[in-house]
């Protein structure tokens, strides 16, 4: 089943806009590994770009650009995002930069002693920061990552997939790819009364829908009629200056559509993706969801504690549905980490709610 031959996209892309960051050839720069001119917020804004798209492979890797975050810069390495909330620093998604230069940035970051969290870094950085500095880091969700030249809407499990596809198409929903404004702000007021964390956008774990830079970043609407029936906005992966997937960011459904739209656009979108050669699909975190193993870096107290949030939680936040609806495109689910000092990081787990404008 082809939803892009069924139901016609149209892509309207202002000309002249998202022209972009000039790159720079970063080997003209680099450096024997020094911090001797590291320091908080040193790049350009066209450097630190030119970082993002050589190293950016993180799905969070684009969030560090959004407003309100703070850089630690080391010239020829790459570069540390983070925000401070109440006496500690966040750090977002693992470090931009070579594998083989992650210790060495982490070392000269948290050479001060400050109190310092990580917020979801992939296993081999949580790794890194338990054996190396000596912190607890703890599995908090996992990521599904989709591998688009093989995938497709065949198998049981993505009969869901294909039931909502073919009820859209019963219904004329067509889907079209456009950059200028179109409704979403008030799409998005009405989306937010829905949700169990009232008239407040997540922020930090989440980027916000407004930022200045949007390059590279895809949008896809779904319409009924000249009824806007909900968006997803996708932003890009990077590897050695390309663009190797997408992570759908930001999505807002319009909740009197009673059928669903997001399995429909997603698989839309991925449809687009795939033909344009895109390797994969980052489907984003879901939160809480950990396995039965315990590694010796983990606090076995955090763990208890996320297991019993989602066992429990799910009147606060749709752990289980959230987990359940990314299940149905049958990607591989890659662990996601925090990392904290203490054994129960009560004062970190509250700063970083508050950060997050959850509390």
């Amino acid at each position: 089943m082809n939803t892009s031959a069924q139901i016609t996209t149209v892509i309207q892309r202002p000309a002249g806009e998202f022209q972009g960051a000039k790159i720079l050839p970063l080997h003209l720069h680099r450096v024997w590994k020094s911090a001797e001119n590291a320091g908080i917020d040193k790049f350009s804004f066209d450097e630190r770009i030119a970082y993002l798209k050589k190293y950016g492979d993180h799905c969070m890797s684009f969030s560090t650009l959004q407003p309100g975050m703070h850089f630690f810069d080391i010239p020829g390495v790459g570069y540390i995002a983070y925000r401070q909330q109440w006496g500690t620093r966040f750090v977002l998604a693992d470090p931009i930069c070579d594998e083989k230069d992650r210790e060495f940035i982490l070392g000269e970051f948290l050479k001060d002693s400050r109190n310092t969290a990580f917020a979801q870094i992939s296993e081999p950085v949580a790794e890194l920061v338990a054996e190396k500095f000596g912190y607890y880091a703890t599995q908090f969700g996992v990521e599904t990552v989709v591998d688009l030249k093989d995938w497709d809407l065949k198998g049981k499990k993505k009969q869901v997939l294909r039931t909502s596809i073919n009820k859209a198409q019963k219904d004329g929903v067509r889907f079209v790819e456009k950059y200028e404004p179109n409704g979403d702000r008030t799409l998005t007021n009405e989306w937010l009364k829905t949700r169990k964390v009232r008239n407040r956008e997540i922020l930090f774990l989440i980027r916000p829908m407004d930022m200045d830079y949007q390059e590279g970043t895809r949008r896809f609407y779904a319409y009924q009629g000249d009824e806007l029936l909900g968006f997803i906005y996708f932003d890009p992966v990077y590897s050695d200056n390309r663009i190797v997937s997408y992570v759908p960011n930001i999505s807002r459904f319009n909740h009197n559509f009673k059928q669903g739209i997001f399995y429909p656009l997603m698989v839309h979108a991925m449809e687009v993706f795939k033909q344009e050669g895109v390797q994969y699909m980052h489907l984003g975190l879901s939160p809480l969801v950990v396995g039965e193993q315990d590694s010796e870096y983990e606090s076995g107290i955090v763990k208890t504690m996320i297991r019993l949030l989602y066992k429990y939680g799910n009147m606060v936040y749709s752990f289980k549905g959230l987990h359940f609806t990314k299940s149905r495109f049958q990607g591989r689910d890659c662990r996601t980490f925090c990392a904290h000092k203490e054994t129960l990081p009560v004062k970190s787990f509250l700063s970083m709610f508050r950060l997050a404008n959850i509390i």
